[in-house]
């Protein structure tokens, strides 16, 4: 059995939630992504500060509320968001609450895709037979790993990577578990990146966002991965000398 929140009973009921969702981004998409650049936060950093400076709490939940929706959402700009949650928290607790946003977005994606979709997919998988079954359970017997390489590998999308796990019946604790703990090595490179926004904005800048792909950021990234991906090896490895 799945460990999540039983979703409700009527057809409707349970695809609204990812009916709203996929609504919500396409007018996102259309009207906000002129808003939520690059240049919005440097004209606005004076405002943001002297608000963080008078309101610090309420800046921290408003904060996390607003990186909540651009995730839940699919809406632009979660770039961005990463870039001022260090701009102005620093580093740490930055990427805390960058990562706290962005966990609790990826959550509400998950469980309005398994709502609508799915469990019934996930039994149709399930009940399935040759090629598709036996990807299905590979999935299934290395769970942690495969969870936690769809958040580390930079080349997969944010938003697949919510999707994909709701499909497999994959745990709500283990899902929010590997989200959080996934996401972090990328969000604390981008977190710093924005803790140093101040002198960017000073010299008429732009931040060095391909900086995740330097050898110094990448290669330890990809060695998580490979760590990740160990015990799927291992287990491959010891079924074919069990054959």
């Amino acid at each position: 059995m799945s460990e999540t929140i039983d979703p409700p009973q009527n057809p409707f009921v349970r695809r609204l939630p990812i009916i709203v969702i996929a609504s919500v981004a396409i007018i996102g998409a259309i009207t906000l992504r002129d808003y939520l650049t690059f240049q919005t936060l440097a004209d606005r950093r004076e405002d943001l500060l002297a608000f963080r400076d008078a309101n610090y709490v309420l800046t921290v939940v408003l904060f996390i509320a607003a990186y909540f929706a651009i995730v839940a959402f699919s809406l632009p700009g979660a770039t961005i968001a990463t870039l001022t949650g260090g701009f102005l928290f620093a580093t740490f607790p930055g990427a805390l609450f960058n990562i706290t946003g962005a966990t609790l977005g990826a959550t509400a994606i998950f469980l309005a895709a398994r709502w609508g979709f799915g469990e019934k997919l996930g039994a149709r998988l399930e009940g399935s037979e040759g090629v598709v079954k036996k990807i299905k359970d590979g999935i299934d017997e290395n769970q942690w790993s495969m969870l936690f390489l769809i958040r580390l590998v930079p080349a997969i999308p944010f938003f697949m990577a919510n999707l994909v796990p709701s499909f497999l019946e994959v745990p709500l604790r283990r899902f929010v578990i590997s989200t959080f703990f996934g996401i972090m090595p990328g969000a604390v490179v981008y977190t710093s990146v924005g803790a140093g926004l101040g002198e960017v904005f000073e010299r008429g800048e732009t931040p060095d966002l391909g900086i995740i792909f330097q050898p110094q950021i990448l290669f330890p990234i990809l060695g998580l991965c490979v760590l990740a991906a160990l015990p799927i090896v291992i287990k491959a490895v010891r079924g074919k000398k069990g054959l």
